[in-house]
């Protein structure tokens, strides 16, 4: 039987502050991000790991981020935007 651990990453203060700048210029702090923290599964006994991303929730649009990464995604991994741009991806609402 396969045994799953969950571990929980906490989002790194420098992701954090850039998540919360953009909002705060697109809402002039009105509204606040909803951040779930990502984590790490491992198949014990095995070399087997996925690291699932930080889930942000702004106007009803989910955004995925890593730590330590310039890019984000909208929905699912398929595409990646420039980090420096989540602030006109909210505003605009591309996705």
């Amino acid at each position: 039987m396969l045994h799953i651990i969950k571990k929980e990453i906490n989002m790194s203060k420098e992701l954090y502050s850039k998540i919360e700048w953009a909002c705060r210029l697109e809402f002039h702090g009105k509204e606040q991000p909803q951040i779930i923290n990502g984590c790490l599964r491992i198949i014990e006994h095995t070399n087997i790991a996925y690291v699932e991303p930080h889930r942000v929730i702004i106007k009803d649009r989910l955004y995925l981020f890593f730590n330590e990464h310039d890019y984000f995604y909208i929905n699912d991994l398929s595409t990646k935007y420039p980090l420096s741009k989540l602030q006109e991806y909210i505003a605009d609402g591309n996705t």
